[in-house]
Protein backbone atom coordinates (compact mmCIF):
# COMPACT_ATOMS: atom_id res chain seq x y z
CA UNK A 1 0.00 0.00 0.00
CA UNK A 2 1.35 3.42 -0.95
CA UNK A 3 1.63 6.28 1.58
CA UNK A 4 -1.22 8.07 -0.22
CA UNK A 5 -3.45 5.02 0.08
CA UNK A 6 -2.65 4.67 3.77
CA UNK A 7 -3.54 8.34 4.32
CA UNK A 8 -6.88 7.95 2.57
CA UNK A 9 -7.66 4.75 4.48
CA UNK A 10 -6.88 6.36 7.85
CA UNK A 11 -8.80 9.52 7.03
CA UNK A 12 -12.32 8.61 5.86
CA UNK A 13 -13.24 12.31 5.83
CA UNK A 14 -10.83 12.92 2.95
CA UNK A 15 -12.81 14.42 0.04
CA UNK A 16 -13.71 11.93 -2.68
CA UNK A 17 -11.67 13.66 -5.36
CA UNK A 18 -8.50 13.37 -3.24
CA UNK A 19 -9.06 9.60 -2.97
CA UNK A 20 -9.04 9.55 -6.78
CA UNK A 21 -12.14 7.48 -7.55
CA UNK A 22 -12.57 5.98 -10.99
CA UNK A 23 -14.93 8.70 -12.06
CA UNK A 24 -13.60 12.04 -10.87
CA UNK A 25 -16.37 13.98 -12.56
CA UNK A 26 -19.05 12.24 -10.51
CA UNK A 27 -17.12 12.81 -7.29
CA UNK A 28 -16.81 16.52 -8.09
CA UNK A 29 -20.50 16.58 -9.04
CA UNK A 30 -21.49 15.06 -5.68
CA UNK A 31 -19.58 17.74 -3.78
CA UNK A 32 -20.99 20.55 -5.93
CA UNK A 33 -24.53 19.22 -5.42
CA UNK A 34 -24.03 19.42 -1.66
CA UNK A 35 -22.56 22.92 -1.89
CA UNK A 36 -25.44 24.17 -4.03
CA UNK A 37 -28.09 22.64 -1.77
CA UNK A 38 -26.35 24.05 1.35
CA UNK A 39 -26.35 27.49 -0.24
CA UNK A 40 -22.58 27.82 -0.60
CA UNK A 41 -23.43 28.64 -4.20
CA UNK A 42 -26.90 30.24 -3.93
CA UNK A 43 -29.55 30.22 -6.63
CA UNK A 44 -29.07 33.05 -9.10
CA UNK A 45 -25.30 33.21 -8.65
CA UNK A 46 -22.56 31.81 -10.83
CA UNK A 47 -20.43 28.83 -10.01
CA UNK A 48 -16.73 29.71 -9.72
CA UNK A 49 -15.02 29.78 -13.13
CA UNK A 50 -13.37 26.67 -14.52
CA UNK A 51 -9.79 27.51 -13.40
CA UNK A 52 -10.95 28.00 -9.81
CA UNK A 53 -12.92 24.74 -9.80
CA UNK A 54 -9.93 22.92 -11.32
CA UNK A 55 -7.70 24.26 -8.57
CA UNK A 56 -10.24 23.61 -5.82
CA UNK A 57 -10.70 19.95 -6.72
CA UNK A 58 -7.25 19.32 -8.23
CA UNK A 59 -8.77 18.08 -11.48
CA UNK A 60 -8.56 18.93 -15.17
CA UNK A 61 -10.87 21.19 -17.16
CA UNK A 62 -12.29 18.08 -18.82
CA UNK A 63 -13.40 16.75 -15.43
CA UNK A 64 -14.95 20.09 -14.43
CA UNK A 65 -16.83 20.37 -17.71
CA UNK A 66 -18.21 16.85 -17.32
CA UNK A 67 -19.28 17.65 -13.74
CA UNK A 68 -21.07 20.80 -14.90
CA UNK A 69 -22.80 18.78 -17.63
CA UNK A 70 -24.09 16.33 -14.99
CA UNK A 71 -25.26 19.25 -12.82
CA UNK A 72 -27.21 20.55 -15.82
CA UNK A 73 -28.88 17.16 -16.24
CA UNK A 74 -29.95 17.31 -12.59
CA UNK A 75 -31.42 20.77 -13.13
CA UNK A 76 -29.08 22.52 -10.67
CA UNK A 77 -27.31 24.83 -13.13
CA UNK A 78 -27.71 26.47 -16.52
CA UNK A 79 -24.81 27.42 -18.73
CA UNK A 80 -25.47 30.88 -20.19
CA UNK A 81 -23.35 32.35 -22.94
CA UNK A 82 -21.42 35.26 -21.50
CA UNK A 83 -22.86 34.82 -18.00
CA UNK A 84 -21.12 31.64 -16.89
CA UNK A 85 -22.71 28.69 -15.12
CA UNK A 86 -25.71 29.93 -13.14
CA UNK A 87 -27.23 28.08 -10.19
CA UNK A 88 -30.95 27.52 -10.76
CA UNK A 89 -33.81 27.91 -8.23
CA UNK A 90 -34.76 24.79 -6.22
CA UNK A 91 -38.02 24.59 -8.19
CA UNK A 92 -35.96 23.45 -11.20
CA UNK A 93 -33.97 20.74 -9.40
CA UNK A 94 -34.62 17.07 -10.17
CA UNK A 95 -35.90 15.90 -6.79
CA UNK A 96 -36.03 12.28 -7.95
CA UNK A 97 -32.27 12.37 -8.39
CA UNK A 98 -30.47 10.44 -5.65
CA UNK A 99 -27.79 13.05 -4.96
CA UNK A 100 -30.18 15.99 -5.00
CA UNK A 101 -32.75 14.32 -2.76
CA UNK A 102 -30.15 13.08 -0.27
CA UNK A 103 -28.49 16.49 0.00
CA UNK A 104 -31.85 18.25 0.39
CA UNK A 105 -32.97 15.89 3.13
CA UNK A 106 -29.68 16.36 4.97
CA UNK A 107 -30.13 20.14 5.01
CA UNK A 108 -33.84 20.21 5.89
CA UNK A 109 -34.27 20.31 9.67
CA UNK A 110 -38.00 21.01 9.27
CA UNK A 111 -38.50 17.64 7.51
CA UNK A 112 -40.69 19.38 4.93
CA UNK A 113 -39.02 17.46 2.10
CA UNK A 114 -39.76 14.16 3.84
CA UNK A 115 -43.33 15.32 4.41
CA UNK A 116 -43.57 15.84 0.65
CA UNK A 117 -42.12 12.40 0.04
CA UNK A 118 -44.72 10.84 2.35
CA UNK A 119 -47.52 12.80 0.65
CA UNK A 120 -46.31 11.49 -2.71
CA UNK A 121 -46.27 7.93 -1.37
CA UNK A 122 -49.71 8.42 0.13
CA UNK A 123 -51.26 9.62 -3.12
CA UNK A 124 -49.74 6.88 -5.24
CA UNK A 125 -50.18 3.99 -2.82
CA UNK A 126 -53.77 4.95 -2.00
CA UNK A 127 -54.62 4.79 -5.67
CA UNK A 128 -52.79 1.49 -6.09
CA UNK A 129 -54.66 0.04 -3.09
CA UNK A 130 -57.90 1.13 -4.73
CA UNK A 131 -57.01 -0.72 -7.93
CA UNK A 132 -55.60 -3.73 -6.05
CA UNK A 133 -58.90 -4.17 -4.21
CA UNK A 134 -60.61 -4.56 -7.59
CA UNK A 135 -57.98 -6.76 -9.24
CA UNK A 136 -56.46 -8.88 -6.48
CA UNK A 137 -56.99 -12.61 -6.96
CA UNK A 138 -57.39 -15.21 -4.21
CA UNK A 139 -53.66 -15.99 -4.22
CA UNK A 140 -52.71 -12.35 -3.63
CA UNK A 141 -55.29 -11.96 -0.87
CA UNK A 142 -54.02 -15.11 0.85
CA UNK A 143 -50.46 -13.82 0.62
CA UNK A 144 -51.43 -10.48 2.16
CA UNK A 145 -53.19 -12.26 5.03
CA UNK A 146 -50.15 -14.44 5.67
CA UNK A 147 -47.89 -11.39 5.65
CA UNK A 148 -50.04 -9.48 8.14
CA UNK A 149 -50.29 -12.52 10.43
CA UNK A 150 -46.54 -13.02 10.19
CA UNK A 151 -45.77 -9.42 11.09
CA UNK A 152 -47.71 -9.82 14.33
CA UNK A 153 -44.86 -12.12 15.41
CA UNK A 154 -42.14 -9.67 14.36
CA UNK A 155 -43.06 -6.58 16.38
CA UNK A 156 -40.12 -7.14 18.76
CA UNK A 157 -37.64 -7.08 15.88
CA UNK A 158 -38.15 -3.74 14.16
CA UNK A 159 -35.50 -4.38 11.47
CA UNK A 160 -37.12 -7.61 10.25
CA UNK A 161 -40.58 -6.13 10.78
CA UNK A 162 -39.83 -3.20 8.46
CA UNK A 163 -38.47 -5.55 5.79
CA UNK A 164 -41.80 -7.40 5.83
CA UNK A 165 -43.65 -4.07 6.02
CA UNK A 166 -42.07 -3.00 2.73
CA UNK A 167 -42.85 -6.37 1.16
CA UNK A 168 -46.51 -6.00 2.17
CA UNK A 169 -46.75 -2.60 0.49
CA UNK A 170 -44.91 -3.87 -2.57
CA UNK A 171 -47.30 -6.80 -2.93
CA UNK A 172 -50.21 -4.37 -3.10
CA UNK A 173 -48.39 -2.18 -5.59
CA UNK A 174 -47.68 -5.19 -7.81
CA UNK A 175 -51.31 -6.28 -7.55
CA UNK A 176 -52.38 -2.88 -8.89
CA UNK A 177 -50.35 -3.42 -12.05
CA UNK A 178 -49.21 0.23 -12.03
CA UNK A 179 -45.52 -0.19 -12.78
CA UNK A 180 -44.81 3.53 -13.06
CA UNK A 181 -46.32 4.44 -9.68
CA UNK A 182 -44.60 1.46 -8.08
CA UNK A 183 -41.29 2.50 -9.62
CA UNK A 184 -41.60 6.04 -8.25
CA UNK A 185 -42.45 4.83 -4.73
CA UNK A 186 -39.64 2.27 -4.70
CA UNK A 187 -37.12 4.78 -6.02
CA UNK A 188 -38.05 7.35 -3.37
CA UNK A 189 -38.04 4.88 -0.51
CA UNK A 190 -34.73 3.34 -1.55
CA UNK A 191 -33.08 6.71 -1.01
CA UNK A 192 -34.42 7.33 2.50
CA UNK A 193 -34.93 3.86 3.92
CA UNK A 194 -31.68 3.92 5.91
CA UNK A 195 -31.87 7.52 7.12
CA UNK A 196 -32.62 8.16 10.78
CA UNK A 197 -34.82 11.15 9.96
CA UNK A 198 -37.16 8.99 7.87
CA UNK A 199 -37.18 5.83 9.96
CA UNK A 200 -37.65 7.80 13.18
CA UNK A 201 -38.92 5.94 16.23
CA UNK A 202 -38.93 2.14 16.10
CA UNK A 203 -40.31 0.91 19.43
CA UNK A 204 -42.52 -2.18 19.69
CA UNK A 205 -45.78 -0.28 20.25
CA UNK A 206 -45.34 1.54 16.94
CA UNK A 207 -44.84 -1.73 15.09
CA UNK A 208 -48.01 -3.07 16.71
CA UNK A 209 -49.99 0.01 15.66
CA UNK A 210 -48.48 -0.13 12.18
CA UNK A 211 -49.59 -3.70 11.65
CA UNK A 212 -53.11 -2.86 12.77
CA UNK A 213 -53.10 -0.43 9.84
CA UNK A 214 -51.85 -3.19 7.54
CA UNK A 215 -54.65 -5.47 8.70
CA UNK A 216 -57.28 -2.84 7.91
CA UNK A 217 -55.83 -2.44 4.42
CA UNK A 218 -55.78 -6.22 3.89
CA UNK A 219 -59.38 -6.57 5.08
CA UNK A 220 -60.62 -3.91 2.66
CA UNK A 221 -58.71 -5.48 -0.24
CA UNK A 222 -60.02 -8.93 0.70
CA UNK A 223 -63.56 -7.47 0.67
CA UNK A 224 -62.85 -5.90 -2.75
CA UNK A 225 -63.76 -2.53 -1.22
CA UNK A 226 -61.81 -0.14 -3.44
CA UNK A 227 -62.68 3.10 -1.64
CA UNK A 228 -62.17 1.50 1.75
CA UNK A 229 -58.78 0.14 0.74
CA UNK A 230 -57.68 3.55 -0.54
CA UNK A 231 -58.83 5.25 2.65
CA UNK A 232 -57.16 2.63 4.85
CA UNK A 233 -53.87 3.06 2.95
CA UNK A 234 -54.11 6.87 3.13
CA UNK A 235 -54.71 6.76 6.89
CA UNK A 236 -52.03 4.16 7.54
CA UNK A 237 -49.25 6.00 5.69
CA UNK A 238 -50.20 9.31 7.33
CA UNK A 239 -50.40 7.96 10.87
CA UNK A 240 -47.28 5.81 10.57
CA UNK A 241 -45.25 8.85 9.50
CA UNK A 242 -46.66 11.21 12.11
CA UNK A 243 -45.68 8.90 14.98
CA UNK A 244 -42.16 8.41 13.56
CA UNK A 245 -41.64 12.06 12.70
CA UNK A 246 -39.36 14.09 14.98
CA UNK A 247 -38.62 17.29 13.05
CA UNK A 248 -38.89 20.83 14.36
CA UNK A 249 -41.42 22.01 11.77
CA UNK A 250 -45.13 21.29 11.80
CA UNK A 251 -46.33 18.73 9.21
CA UNK A 252 -48.71 21.17 7.51
CA UNK A 253 -48.11 19.55 4.13
CA UNK A 254 -49.85 16.39 5.32
CA UNK A 255 -53.08 18.16 6.17
CA UNK A 256 -56.04 17.52 3.86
Amino acid sequence: MTPAQETALNNPATPAWVRRPTNLARAVTAELVQRIVRGVHPSGTSLPPEPILCETFSVSRTVVREAVKILQEKGLVQVRQGAGTMVTPPSQWDMLDELVLAATIAEDDSLAILDDLVVTRRVLESDMANVAARLADAETIDRLREMVDGMDDLVDDHVTYHEHDRAFHDTIMQASGNRIARGVVRALESQVINTASYMGRTERSLCVASNQGHRRIYERIAAHDSEGAAEAMFTHITEAWLVRRSGSGKPVRLQR
